[in-house]
C-alpha cells in the first residue's frame, strides 16, 4: 500500500528513510508550499534549523509507477555521475532522497531564495541583470549537453519495469474534442476551443513545429518564473545568484521550447495587466496594459542575448533559432490558457487577447520578433555575431527546375 504523505507522519517517515533523528524534527504547517494537482508539498523544519521540501506524486500512470518524480531523481543523478554539469551552481543536486515505491522525493530548501514571480509581483521591477544571469545559465546547460550521446542515453533511462521508446514530444495542439467535453468544461471556456477551431493557420503552425522537433539537448520542459529562485540579497551580491528548480519535466529536447516557455512567462505578465472591455479593441488593450510591454522588453532582451553570446553554436545549427523561439513562446501561451480553463474553470476577455496573441506568434513569427523584443531579428543576433563571426547562411539560387521533383509515368 503507497504510503500517504501529510502532516502527522512526515517526521516518522524522515526517520525511517534515515534523514531526521528521533525527537530532532518539527513540522510547520503554515509553511506549506504550493501543492499542484498532481503533487503535495510539504516542508520540514528539523532542529538544526535545516529545511527539507518533500513532494509526494499524487497521480501516477496506469502502471502504479511515477513519473515526474523519477524525472528529477534522474536529472539528480545525471549530475551525480557527470560531474562537470554539477559544477554549474545554478543547477546544483539538491535531492537528498528519492523513494519511488511511494513515489516521494526530499530535497533541501533553500531559504534564501524566493520565486522570481514572487520578486516580479511584489516588486513590480524587472531587472536585466537577473534576465541575463538566466539567459546565460540555461545556456550553459544545453551547451554542455548539446548533441552529447552520453546524456541523451541517461535520460532515456526508464524507471523500473518501464521501457522507454522515446523522448516525448511538447509542441502539442489541442488534440481532438470529443463530447465529453461539455462535461467538464464550462460553457463560458467553450469558447476557446471554438475560436482554436476557426483559425486553420493556427493548428497548422502548431503541427509544423512538432513536425520540425529535432531533439539536441537536456532541457527543463517547464521552465516558467515560479520554477527560477533568486537569492533575497541579489542586489548585495557580485553576481545575481538565479536556481532552477522543480526539474520534474526535464527530458532530451528542443532548446527553443525552453526559451520559448520563458519568454511567454515574461508575456503573461503584460497580458494579466491588460485593460480588456468589450469596447476596446484588441490593439488598444495591448497598449493600455498597467505594465507595458516596453517595461520587460530589456529584460527579454537580455535574456535572449546572454542567451546567444553563451551559446552562439546554436545559431549555426538552428538559423531559424529566435523564430523558432518566439513560435514556442505562442503555443506556451497556448498552454497557459488551457490550464487555467482545466484549473479555474474559467475563460474571459482577457484570456481571448492572450489566444490572440498567441496566434501571432505562432502563425506569424517574422513580424512578431519586432513586436516583442522592440528590436529586428538581425539587431539581435549582429551583436554575437560580431563576436564569434558566426557563418552566414548561403541563399539557395532561383534556378528553374526542367524536372518533376516526383516520377510522373505518362498517362496518370
Amino acid at each position: 500500500m503507497v504510503l500517504s504523505l501529510s502532516s502527522h507522519n512526515v517526521i516518522q517517515y524522515l526517520q525511517d528513510v534515515g534523514l531526521c533523528n528521533s525527537g530532532h524534527g518539527r513540522s510547520d504547517e503554515s509553511d506549506l508550499p504550493r501543492s499542484s494537482s498532481k503533487n503535495f508539498n510539504l516542508l520540514v523544519t528539523l532542529a538544526d534549523n535545516r529545511q527539507l521540501l518533500l513532494k509526494q506524486e499524487r497521480i501516477i500512470n496506469s502502471e502504479g509507477l511515477p513519473h515526474e518524480l523519477f524525472k528529477e531523481w534522474l536529472f539528480h543523478q545525471l549530475l551525480q555521475q557527470f560531474p562537470v554539469l554539477g559544477n554549474v551552481s545554478a543547477i546544483a543536486p539538491l535531492v537528498v532522497h528519492f523513494d519511488e515505491e511511494n513515489s516521494i522525493l526530499v530535497r533541501n530548501y533553500l531559504s534564501d531564495y524566493l520565486e522570481l514571480r514572487t520578486l516580479y509581483h511584489n516588486n513590480e521591477i524587472f531587472p536585466p541583470e537577473i534576465a541575463y544571469a538566466i539567459g546565460t545559465t540555461l545556456a550553459g546547460l544545453h551547451r554542455a549537453t548539446f548533441q552529447r550521446r552520453e546524456y541523451k542515453d541517461f535520460m532515456a533511462t526508464a524507471p523500473q519495469g518501464e521501457f522507454r521508446y522515446g523522448f516525448y514530444n511538447p509542441a502539442q495542439g489541442l488534440g481532438s474534442i470529443s463530447p465529453e467535453i461539455f462535461g467538464t468544461v464550462p460553457s463560458d471556456a467553450l469558447k476557446f476551443y471554438v475560436l482554436y477551431q476557426q483559425y486553420e493557420s493556427l493548428s497548422s503552425a502548431i503541427a509544423d513545429l512538432a513536425y520540425d522537433w529535432n531533439p539536441c539537448c537536456l532541457t527543463h520542459n517547464d521552465l516558467k518564473l515560479n520554477n527560477i529562485l533568486v537569492h533575497s540579497r541579489w542586489q548585495q551580491l557580485d553576481n545575481c545568484l538565479v536556481r532552477l528548480i522543480d526539474w520534474e519535466a526535464c527530458t532530451w529536447g528542443d532548446p527553443a521550447f525552453d526559451l520559448g516557455t520563458l519568454l511567454a512567462s515574461y508575456l503573461e505578465i503584460w497580458l494579466k495587466s491588460l485593460v480588456v472591455d468589450h469596447t476596446i479593441e484588441l490593439e488598444e488593450s495591448l497598449h493600455l496594459a498597467l505594465i507595458p510591454l516596453e517595461i520587460l522588453q530589456p529584460s527579454i532582451i537580455a535574456l535572449i542575448r546572454s542567451y546567444l553570446c553563451a551559446f552562439p553554436m546554436i545559431l549555426e545549427y538552428r538559423s531559424d533559432f529566435i523564430l523558432r523561439v518566439i513560435q514556442f513562446a505562442g503555443l506556451a501561451l497556448i498552454h497557459q490558457i488551457q490550464d487555467m480553463i482545466t484549473c479555474q474553470k474559467n475563460f474571459n476577455n482577457a484570456d481571448i487577447c492572450m489566444l490572440q496573441v498567441a496566434k501571432s506568434l505562432l502563425t506569424m513569427p517574422e513580424q512578431a520578433v519586432l513586436t516583442i523584443f522592440g528590436i529586428s531579428e538581425s539587431e539581435i543576433v549582429n551583436p554575437v555575431a560580431k563576436i564569434h563571426r558566426l557563418p552566414q547562411p548561403q541563399k539557395e539560387q532561383q534556378l528553374l527546375r526542367i524536372y518533376y521533383e516526383k516520377t510522373r509515368l505518362r498517362g496518370c
